[in-house]
């Protein structure tokens, strides 16, 4: 069974920054990625990193204040996020392998997810 563990989500005022962790029991390399879903919103998706950390893409709305990253031995991937805004506030999800890249990317597993506020 693979698992997926979020955690580094909190509160903070927007401008802020904070650091979310997946820690992950899928094989080393597997794509792996970020969505978040907002009150009353749909599931959206926020950034992946595929072909082993090569390869990262971003939503629009994050691009340029956020990154993510692999650690390829530790299959644990990270969402540095800056320049937060209330706009940001949701439930961010971990996922991990499926098909497709980017917006289009389709993952087979998830987290339970990690809340993430920002104060105005």
């Amino acid at each position: 069974q693979v698992l997926l563990v979020e955690s580094g989500g909190g509160s903070v005022q927007a401008g802020g920054s904070l650091r979310l962790s997946c820690d992950s029991s899928v094989y080393s390399g597997t794509p792996m990625g970020w969505f978040r879903q907002a009150p009353g919103k749909e599931r959206e998706w926020v950034a992946g990193v595929h072909s082993g950390g090569l390869k990262t893409f971003y939503a629009d709305s994050v691009k340029c204040r956020f990154t993510i990253s692999l650690n390829y031995y530790k299959n644990t991937t990270t969402l540095q996020m800056h320049n937060l805004k209330p706009e940001d506030t949701a439930i961010y999800y971990c996922a991990a392998k499926g098909y497709g890249y980017g917006v289009d990317w389709f993952p087979d597993y998830w987290g339970q997810g990690t809340q993430v506020t920002v104060s105005s």
